[in-house]
């Protein structure tokens, strides 16, 4: 009883210093009026400290009453100190603005707290108004300073910095597919300023501010995501200072790509950017080619005070040459040939067309509640005429062709209530929405000819000897047969509460409800006339609870657990759809910051379990062996645990560094054993046990060279498996897993920056490694040789 007695009078005193303090609040601003977001806030003589918002703004709280010193710091500006007195019980509001122009606040983020402070800042994607210290989620940033040190081409390049997310497949080269944490993304997973997008067209990288991934399971938040990770992409946004770039691009294999950024006012109220480039390139790869064009328009309107209004579009068109690369040979071991060796023919084709828009507007109901509602479309759409996949037996090969159109229309609206409120010593951070979407996607099937009697074979070749078999050249006739449309609707209510019960300790809850109606897609045959499937529905509530503890100021220590869902294809052997599986997730780790917040290094773990993995059902209803693939059944169970590893900083004047290492273990851990299950312990195909990454660039300081940077960059993919997992009575007497050995490549760069002129220069994969990426099952493609980069722009 003593014990209880002095625990409470412990916690009652603690009431009690608290319930004395006060609060300082306020917003900075640039000198000609915009928010300054990520400023250093300090308390003279204390170690008290915070960072502005994106807005701005900043909250101190449980200040001693008296009387102190506001110290407001920012790279390449004059620091204020603002004399500042707290009294108790009481919030003192007050504004201050920073000597320099939002463009000159711009210019000097490179040495800025946004590549200092990844832990303090608040991403997009997380949805809460909070810093990344605060959740209980392992999270990446990738910002656009880094996109153009390395000048990345694709999303691909974008993703190697970020450990544990790597790309699976890149099926023909029409599409990257990205695997984290074991588990694909497809288009449920990728998000372009918090709106779904279609993973089939590759995005322009030219555009983009920032890549947030948030890690872990999202479903609380975006629905029927899979559990690894979620990636939003968002693009660069209007200013109301003038300003833009202009800059050319060139490299190995005809690569040339002019670009240009143009922003500025249109009036006090209006603002605007338009951003562009076209793209050109050949390959290392025989007979392929590529053409991409894309522009980026989008408008800020500051309707009042509280509210504006964003508005944004793209559009990408991108032409191509499909290549499945060299492929294996008796779905056994890869292919040894030259890395040039090009098995399609000279007319194969592959157009991407995608159109985005959405509109933003933000609504500050009062100091402590903001709404955001969005609204978006988008089109996408896929002509695409080639041979398929390389999969030759001993020495020849049967050229298979593939034809298919693509049409989907995708729309979709959200509406968040975010606000925070005191309920005695407790203060709650509030997230409240609805979102639905809806997708039509019509597929269109065609007919081509056939030699042989062999349906879709084009011709027959040698894959060693060309000379063997004559090619054919001339592109067959193709005939529509028919057109399926396929509509989805997505509904979803969410409430979570992120709750501050001290500075120290933090505990975040809340609940998801989805619903998915899956309509029966209706078949348009010309020769049988229409079809009407059959519908499915599906629903399920997401939980998620997690706490956060920070012993100090600069270190969180984090655990949480959550659920997300995976509809299932198929039915059972009674026709009966089958339910969602409902994956479990529980994941911890820390988060610190290290020399002033300049360099966080966050370490987490995490444990994944499906306790219903689909498979095809064992029997038929009447008892006999199944054979047909679409009778499932809800039979055993993968897990995916591992460990990841991040760093991320500017320790010291002029040096970014990003780096990361990661341990994933996919397999399937419970099987019926019966005829057509998974095998037990094996791992699933396309992914790594073993990642790591590491990226350094640095900009000489206050010297002759001032201006001149240099860079290297380092990235191991481990060993995976290409094919397929076997299966219990598999009528194959191989192994139909292809071992794919890991690899590292180097990447050096240099540049030099001279006033408003910037020249960079990259050679990729340095030592010319030679290794293979998956395409799909069978189908093997080797990396690129050594090539190089260069960068040349001028900013205005």
């Amino acid at each position: 009883m003593k014990n209880l007695y002095l625990i409470l009078s412990l916690i009652l005193i603690n009431l009690a210093v608290l319930a004395q303090s006060g609060t300082i609040k306020g917003k900075v601003s640039s000198a000609d009026g915009q928010p300054a977001s990520f400023v250093t806030i300090g308390l003279k003589d204390t170690k008290k400290g915070t960072l502005t918002d994106e807005e701005g703004q900043f909250v101190l709280k449980n200040v001693k009453p008296g009387n102190y010193t506001l110290v407001i710091s920012y790279t390449g500006t004059k620091t204020l100190h603002h004399a500042v007195t707290v009294s108790a019980e009481e919030v003192t509001a007050i504004n201050l603005a920073l000597e320099a122009t939002s463009s000159q606040l711009n210019e000097v983020v490179v040495d800025g707290t946004k590549t200092r402070t990844i832990n303090k800042r608040p991403v997009s994607i997380g949805k809460l108004p909070v810093p990344v210290m605060d959740l209980p989620q392992s999270v990446a940033i990738i910002g656009h300073e880094v996109l153009e040190d390395q000048q990345a081409q694709r999303l691909s390049d974008v993703v190697k910095n970020v450990n544990g997310i790597y790309m699976a497949s890149m099926r023909a080269g029409t599409q990257e597919t990205f695997n984290a944490r074991g588990y694909g993304f497809s288009s449920t997973n990728m998000f372009k300023n918090g709106a779904r997008v279609n993973s089939g067209a590759m995005p322009e990288m030219s555009s983009l501010e920032r890549v947030e991934v948030l890690k872990g399971s999202a479903a609380i938040l975006y629905g029927n995501v899979s559990p690894g990770a979620v990636m939003n992409m968002v693009t660069k946004q209007p200013k109301f200072n003038f300003g833009g770039e202009v800059n050319l691009r060139a490299g190995s294999y005809g690569l040339l790509k002019p670009a240009f950024d143009v922003y500025g006012p249109l009036s006090s109220k209006i603002a605007y950017r338009v951003n562009g480039t076209f793209e050109t390139a050949d390959s290392y790869r025989d007979q392929v080619h590529s053409k991409r064009y894309y522009v980026n328009p989008s408008l800020l309107f500051k309707l009042s005070e509280r509210t504006e209004l964003l508005v944004q579009a793209d559009y990408l068109k991108h032409d191509f040459t499909p290549d499945f690369g060299i492929g294996t040979n008796n779905d056994t071991t890869i292919l040894k040939v030259p890395r040039n060796t090009f098995y399609g023919a000279p007319w194969q084709y592959a157009h991407t067309q995608q159109t985005t828009t959405s509109a933003n507007i933000k609504h500050q109901l009062s100091n402590s509640w903001t709404l955001n509602g969005v609204v978006s479309y988008s089109k996408y759409q896929r002509d695409y005429y080639s041979l398929e996949r390389i999969q030759a037996r001993a020495d020849t090969l049967n050229r298979a062709l593939g034809r298919n159109a693509t049409n989907e229309d995708y729309y979709s609206a959200q509406l968040d209530l975010t606000g925070k409120v005191k309920t005695g010593i407790l203060e709650h951070t509030i997230l409240a929405g609805v979102d639905g979407d809806r997708y039509l996607t019509g597929t269109y099937a065609y007919g081509v000819p056939s030699i042989n009697k062999t349906a879709g074979i084009y011709d027959v070749i040698n894959v060693f000897d060309p000379t063997k078999y004559t090619r054919r050249t001339d592109i067959p006739v193709d005939t529509l047969k028919g057109i399926t449309n396929a509509p989805v609707n997505r509904f979803g209510a969410y409430v979570q509460d992120l709750i501050s019960i001290s500075e120290k300790l933090k505990v975040l809850a809340g609940v998801r409800f989805s619903y998915l109606q899956t309509e029966g897609p209706a078949t348009y045959d010309f020769k049988g006339g229409k079809k009407i499937g059959a519908a499915r529905y599906d629903h399920a509530f997401s939980p998620r609870f997690g706490l956060v503890y920070k012993p100090i100021a600069t270190t969180a220590v984090f655990a949480s657990y959550s659920t997300s869902f995976t509809p299932n294809s198929g039915t059972d052997i009674d026709t009966v759809n089958l339910p969602p599986s409902i994956i479990g997730q529980y994941e911890v780790g820390v988060k610190n910051d290290f020399f002033k917040g300049r360099l966080s290094v966050n370490v987490t773990a995490y444990r994944i379990r499906n306790n219903n993995y689909a498979q095809t059902a064992p029997f038929t209803k009447e008892g006999g062996v199944n054979t047909n693939t679409a009778f499932k059944t809800l039979v055993g169970e993968t897990l995916s645990q591992g460990v990841e590893l991040d760093i991320a900083g500017h320790p010291l004047p002029g040096l970014d560094l990003i780096a990361g290492y990661s341990y994933n273990s996919m397999t399937v851990e419970k099987t019926s054993g019966l005829t057509g299950s998974s095998i037990e312990g094996e791992r699933l195909v396309g992914n790594p046990n073993h990642t790591a990454n590491a990226s350094a660039f640095y900009t000489l300081q206050e010297t002759k060279l001032k201006g001149l940077k240099v860079g290297v960059g380092y990235y191991y993919l481990g060993q995976r498996f290409a094919g397929w997992n076997n299966t219990v009575g598999q009528s194959q007497k191989y192994n139909r897993l292809i071992s794919v050995p890991g690899f590292s490549t180097l990447d050096l760069s240099a540049g030099y920056s001279f006033q408003r002129f910037a020249v960079m220069a990259k050679v990729s994969n340095l030592t010319n490694t030679y290794n293979y990426y998956i395409h799909e099952n069978y189908s093997i493609n080797p990396i690129p040789p050594t090539q190089f980069t260069g960068t040349v722009s001028y900013k205005f």
